[in-house]
Parts: structure tokens; sequence; C-alpha cells
């Protein structure tokens, strides 16, 4: 029992070490060396370009074919603010006017690495480039990928992109929000409304018009990768058989089909309603009425009141009917920039009567109402199902004449640049590592490089688990008492499982007292007495087992012995009584008897030759005993009739 409990105790101790060490697990996704801190923090000033865990930045650079790919480590080359404005837009705020600089985070910042901030809150940015080369949608997926951090969190903007639509005439410096694109994707927020946009405008192939499609919203809750202050990597994958995945760390939001899952649909449906039909004047769209056949009961009176006073109510004793409910505030004063002339006559407020608060009531006592049991109300006539009910009415369904059907809305406008067409009420919104690719193996390769590394630097500054809790505890004071409980309960196990028990002197005295008992005058008589009873029926049981019906004695042969019966029997007698003299002198030393018990001894002895002379004359038995006699011994051995009685019958079962 004690080794279980050793057990428990050293099962506690490891479960409190692994949980110490769970703030210091290793950081799982990068395959990046961590080095020690103290061992950093000295090498930081001598190495700018490596950070204070050991994590050397570099420049990610494409692993395959890209259509673009931009990093804002070194100088911003290619992009062009915008000189436009913005239409329908008062003038003050009409300007793209916005203010973009290159800088690194703010928080878990990898040396080095630099992205493109918004910093005017409150502003319309715009911002742009082209792509190395259009892409065309054709055999090949487009995967757009970038990351956003919302340094600040975010109150109400966008962090979302517009791939431009090729057009001969596309001029960067006028981009705006008018300018065609074919695809925007990106994080989007206003109040408590968290979206992810992927929207694409759609050619109709009839009218040569363009429509807005979106992709319905993601079933995630998206709030946290707004609030956390953590750079997050979006990817679009938009794939040939017109089907798309949204991802944001490399994890999918959001997937579906071009054809089944953008609203409005891409394809408009074949028939729609006609407008030119209307509903008949006649048409019953009741589905009850009320009775025709009803007739109100003469009893039904509808000038009743529902209430009425009750006039079984007292007025209580004590109530102030001269005393109002509110009085002039006595310590109010009217304030000395108070003008009569302008403000008008000051009065104090009124505040309750304290009179009233040890009273029943103040002022003028009504009794109050109950309800009037012969109200009823205005009759009306039960309502029954209409025999001339036709059914909800609904316009005829034609042919819709704008019908067309797009088999592969995939192939799309190619798009041949890239921009940033924000408004947002938050500044220092960062953006790094944009790529466009049709390759998944290089877009993962670019992810890794950049996003990664950010990933691995927060996830390394982030605060220990002990930090963490004190925060929580911080904003939900009631979770002290969750701690206290936590910690209070493997304690308490563990004194009360691993804390030593102290043997007692009731354990000690128990186990000599079941050792050795005294044997008692009684005891030997009555064992005596039912030894003598015993051998007396086994030996009638015996000689009737040896006579057969011949009338001859010891069968079969070999048991009996060539010595006469009664010589036989004396020695049998002999040998009992001195085995039983010596088990009887054996337990009398192990208890020292009384001189009373010690002369009831001798007498006891005396009997016992007697009784063994008388048996041997007596009826002759065999040696050996019976199956019944063997169960007797053990039942009685069981029974704990005293020390005698267990001598005597170990005397019979060795017979």
């Amino acid at each position: 029992m004690h080794s279980q409990w050793d057990w428990l105790c050293l099962g506690l101790l490891i479960i409190s070490s692994v949980s110490a060490e769970v703030e210091d697990g290793e950081v799982l996704g990068a395959d990046v060396e961590v080095e020690d801190f103290d061992k950093e923090s000295q090498q930081a000033d001598a190495d700018k370009e490596e950070s204070s865990l050991g994590v050397v930045y570099q420049t990610p650079k494409p692993s395959g074919e890209v259509y673009f790919a931009e990093t804002f480590d070194g100088v911003l080359t290619g992009w062009v603010l915008s000189k436009a404005k913005k239409e329908d837009t008062d003038d003050n705020i009409a300007k793209y006017d916005g203010r973009w600089e290159v800088e690194g985070l703010k928080e878990n910042t990898v040396p080095g690495d630099k992205g493109l901030v918004l910093k005017s809150a409150a502003k319309h940015h715009a911002i742009s480039a082209m792509l190395t080369k259009a892409f065309i949608f054709d055999k090949k997926p487009l995967i757009v990928q970038y990351e956003v951090n919302f340094q600040g969190g975010i109150d109400c903007g966008g962090a979302y992109i517009k791939l431009l639509s090729s057009m001969d005439d596309l001029n960067l410096e006028f981009f705006f929000d008018k300018t065609p694109y074919t695809i925007m994707f990106g994080p989007d927020k206003c109040g408590e409304d968290y979206k992810l946009h992927f929207i694409i405008r759609h050619k109709n192939p009839k009218t040569g018009e363009y429509d807005e499609k979106h992709a319905k919203r993601p079933d995630v809750d998206l709030k946290k990768f707004y609030l956390d202050k953590k750079t997050h990597l979006y990817t679009l994958v938009l794939k040939p058989d017109d089907t798309f995945e949204m991802l944001i760390d490399q994890s999918v939001i959001s997937k579906g089909s071009l054809l089944e899952d953008m609203v409005p649909p891409v394809n408009p449906p074949k028939e729609i309603d006609d407008p030119a039909d209307k509903k008949p004047e006649d048409w019953d769209e009741r589905q009850k009425i009320p009775d025709p056949n009803a007739v109100k009961p003469d009893d039904w009176d509808e000038d009743e009141p529902s209430k009425i006073e009750d006039l079984d109510a007292v007025k209580p004793e004590g109530w102030l009917d001269y005393e109002p409910q509110y009085v002039p505030d006595p310590s109010a004063k009217k304030p000395k920039d108070w003008d009569e002339e302008m403000d008008g006559e000051w009065e104090a407020p009124q505040v309750p009567n304290p009179k009233c608060a040890t009273a029943p009531g103040c002022g003028l006592w009504v009794r109050p109402m109950k309800n009037n049991p012969k109200y009823k109300g205005k009759w009306k006539a039960p309502m029954i199902v209409n025999p001339n009910y036709q059914g909800i009415w609904s316009p005829r369904k034609i042919p819709n004449p704008d019908y067309f059907e797009d088999p592969h809305p995939f192939e799309m406008t190619p798009i041949s640049a890239i921009g940033l067409e924000l408004w947002s009420m938050t500044s220092d919104i960062y953006f790094d590592n944009f790529v466009i690719c049709s390759e998944k193996e290089v877009a993962d390769r670019w992810a890794a490089d950049g996003w990664g590394l950010k990933k691995l630097v927060a996830s390394a500054n982030e605060p220990g688990m002990f930090s963490q809790l004190m925060t929580a505890a911080e904003d939900h004071p009631w979770l002290w008492v969750l701690y206290i409980l936590t910690l209070a309960l493997p304690v308490g196990l563990g004194v009360l499982f691993c804390w030593p028990a102290k043997k007692t002197d009731e354990d000690t005295d128990f186990k000599k007292s079941d050792l050795s008992m005294p044997v008692t005058k009684g005891d030997r008589k009555q064992g005596r007495e039912e030894f003598e009873d015993d051998e007396i029926d086994l030996e009638e049981e015996k000689e009737n087992e040896d006579i057969g019906e011949d009338g001859m004695r010891c069968q079969p042969a070999e048991i009996c012995s060539a010595v006469p019966r009664k010589k036989q029997m004396i020695k049998r007698r002999e040998l009992e009584e001195t085995e039983f003299i010596e088990d009887t002198n054996k337990m009398g030393r192990e208890t020292p008897p009384s001189e009373d018990e010690s002369k009831d001894g001798e007498d006891i002895d005396d009997e016992e030759n007697e009784v063994a002379d008388g048996s041997q004359e007596g009826d002759k038995s065999n040696i050996s005993g019976s199956e019944d006699e063997m169960t007797v011994a053990d039942e009685a051995a069981d029974s704990g009739d005293g020390p005698l009685k267990t001598v005597r019958k170990r005397r019979v079962q060795k017979d």
C-alpha cells in the first residue's frame, strides 16, 4: 500500500515539473536556431541585422516564376502615388493625400525587414505599381499573397488590394476608386463588421457591362486577426476549374465555386417573374376568415372597463395626506452666475420628502385598481377556414431576356497592375511581401522567408504562461479564486497521501492479542466432553463399515493388521493419549495458568486417561478417516470454539 502512495507522489512531482517547463517549449514551424537571450542582447549593438533571438533576416527572393514580387526592403521604386481626387466627396477630403512610409514593425521587429506603412488617419490613400508581366487567365491558377499588420488595431478601414485590369490608357498617377479592376481581395472592418473581401468584376457577354460578384462570407470569426496586433498572411488561390480558396496564415478560411458561391450569381436565372403580370382583384389569399354565422351573446357587455376600483381596499394607517412626495432641496443654493432676467426665477431642485420615507405614503390616497371580473372586451366572431382560399399569388414565369451562361468565369479580364486605394480612421497599417504567382511552392517558400520569421519572433516574444495568467487575472479578478483552488488541490492531495502514517499502540496490542489467548477451565472441560462423544460416534460408524454381509471384519484385508483387534485399539489409544497430553502441555507453556487452573488441569488429565481406557474396551474402529470426518474437522477448526476443540478435531483428522 505504501508503495502505491510513493508512486502517486512521484507522478505528482513529474506533472508539476512538466507544467513548469511548458513556458520554455520550443517554437514549431520554422527552421531557425534560437540563441540565448543574454548573449543576443550583448551582440545586438554589434550586428544590427540580427535580432535578439538570433534570427538573421535575408530579403526573400522568388524561387520560381512570379508576375509581381515586392519586399519594400530597399528603395521604394516602381510605386506611384495617385494625384487624383475621389469623386462625389467633399473637396477637403477628396484628395488622395494620405502619407505612406517604408519602415519596420513597431513590435516584434525583425532587423532589416521593412514594409509599406499607411501613416495618416482619416485620409484617402492611393498607391499602385505595374506587374512584372500581365497575368492572363487561361490554364494557370492565380495566387495572390501579402502580409498585413494592424499595429494600432483598427476602428474603421480596409487593408485590401486591387488587381487592376489591363487597359491601353491605364495611368497610375490617376488611380482612384473608379479605376477598373478585375479582383479585389483583403481584410476590411468598420464597427463590429469584420470582413474578408473577394470581389470579381465579371463581364456580361451579351451587354459587355461589368458587374461586381462577391464571395459568400466565411463562417469563421475573423475578429482576432484585426485586434491581436500580429502580422497575418492573406492568400487568395483562384483555379482554372472555377474554384477558389481564401487563406489566413496558410489556413483555409473559405472556399467555393465561382459558379455557385458568388452573390449575385455569375449566371442569371433562365426564367424571371413577368413584370406585366398583376394579381386579380378577386384573388383571395386569406387562409381563415371570421365565421359569418356567429352571433354575439346577449350577455356580452363591451362597455365594461378592464380595471375597476378595489372597494375593499382601506387606506393604511399613518398615511400622510397633506405631505407632498417631493419637496425643494433645502441644501441647494442659487448659482452665483444665475441671471433671473435671462434664466428666469431660480427654483431649488426637487428631492424626495424625508417624512414619506417612514410613512406608508404621502399625498392624496386613492383606491388601487383591480381586474374587472365582468370585462370581456370587444366581441369578435371566431375564425374558420376560408372556403374560397386560393393560395399566395405569385406572377407567372417568363424566359429571362438577359439570360446568358458563362461556363468558365475564371477567364476574366487580364490584370497588369496592383494598387492600394484605402480610407482608414486608424494609422500605422503595415503591408509587406506582395507576391503574385501560379505555383503553390513558390508562394509557400516566399511566405517562409518573410512571414515565417515574423511569426517566429512574435511567438518567442510572447509573455510566458505566468505573465499571461496574471494579465488575465487583472482583467477578470474572479480568476484568482480559480488559481488558488488549482494550486491548493495538488498540495492538499500531496500532504494527504504522501505524509507518513504513525503506528498506534492499539494496533500493536491487537496483534499481540491475536498471537496468544488464555485457555480457561470451561474451555478445557467442554473440549474433553465433546472429544469423548465424537470418538464414540466415529468408532461405531467405522465398525458398521467393516462388517460385511458375511459377518467378517476388516474388509479389505490389506487394511487390517495381523495383531489382534484388541491390542491394536490399545496401542492406538495410548498414542492418542500421549499426543493429546503433549499438545495440552505445549499450550499450557504458551499461556501460564493460575493455581486453580493448574489443579483443574491435573483433574482433566486423569479424566482423559480414564476415557482412553474405557474407549479401549468399547467398539473398534478403523484407522483411516472418511471424507465426512475431514469436513467436520475443517468446519470445527474455522468455528473458533477454543484451543482444546482444535486439538481434538486435529486428532480426528489424523486418524
